[in-house]
């Protein structure tokens, strides 16, 4: 009886847990950063930070991915009593049909947040609830095409802003570009470190596929193309202080990329998915420099 009462409990701590409210910080950082350094103001020339529309932007943004952890934890709960045990929510703190009516919740209200700035935002709203609910349920089992989909996501918070507010500046292009492949290294690397329970279940992610030392060899790839894309970018912005400012941040990426290299066991990879996390951070705080 203490057991069941225990599973069907909902705690504020488990609630927490499941949304990782440092990760939606990041995202709300993010696009509060890009409007205000690099959007600046309204199509009508009023200070983006005083239209209400854009709050309306982050919060329905930050709600879809709350609502994405928790589809995510869901349909993981399996694999993550194999990786991380301790950290498995669903069932304990929360009970499973309250996972899904919240996952729900969170989706109807961030679309209709959506369609009170725009019928565009809610329609890309609609399409980011869905295709997270399809990465959950499908993609994230395949090689290379889920890592893709969450990655395409980061960027998309960013460029949602530009988007919106109808500037086509490269600054956002830029960030977009930074958000989208450091979201895809990462999310390589977690599936490194989670390869035991994902081989359990019948997952076909990257290290399954291919191979530890091959997938390693596709994240060095991703960096070469990602640092190619960084450079040609911030040379057609013609910024010399960006083009320094990730100068840089370059000596903390190669950094991390000598820590991938060297990287063998679970742990180091859940350090560097923690360091992907810091340069994240660190290249949105360099949109105060601009």
């Amino acid at each position: 009886m203490i057991a069941q009462r225990k599973t069907k409990r909902i705690s504020l701590e488990a609630f927490l847990k499941i949304i990782r409210p440092a990760n939606l910080l990041i995202v709300a950082l993010a696009q509060l950063m890009t409007s205000h350094f690099l959007i600046e103001t309204t199509p009508q020339g009023v200070p983006v930070l005083q239209d209400y529309n854009l709050y309306l932007i982050i919060l329905s943004t930050v709600i879809l991915t709350a609502s994405g952890y928790m589809i995510n934890d869901y349909y993981d709960v399996k694999i993550d009593y194999v990786n991380r045990p301790h950290e498995v929510v669903v069932g304990k703190g929360l009970r499973r049909r309250m996972v899904m009516i919240l996952h729900t919740s969170f989706n109807f209200i961030g679309i209709v947040l959506g369609l009170a700035v725009s019928p565009r935002i809610a329609v890309i709203n609609f399409i980011a609830a869905f295709v997270l609910w399809l990465y959950s349920n499908t993609l994230k089992r395949q090689p290379f095409i889920g890592n893709l989909t969450v990655a395409l996501l980061g960027g998309l918070a960013i460029w949602i802003i530009g988007y919106y507010y109808q500037t086509t500046q490269l600054y956002v292009v830029t960030y977009a570009i930074f958000a989208f492949f450091i979201n895809l290294i990462r999310e390589i690397i977690k599936d490194i470190e989670d390869r035991q329970g994902d081989r359990k279940h019948g997952c076909r992610t990257l290290p399954i596929v291919i191979g530890f030392r091959s997938t390693k060899k596709v994240i060095f790839a991703i960096a070469g193309l990602f640092v190619l894309s960084i450079m040609v970018v911030t040379v057609r912005v013609g910024s010399e202080l960006l083009f320094i400012y990730f100068g840089g941040l370059s000596i903390l990426f190669f950094y991390f990329m000598y820590r991938i290299y060297q990287a063998d066991r679970k742990n180091h990879f859940t350090q560097l998915s923690r360091l992907a996390k810091i340069l994240m951070l660190t290249g949105i705080l360099s949109m105060a420099f601009l």
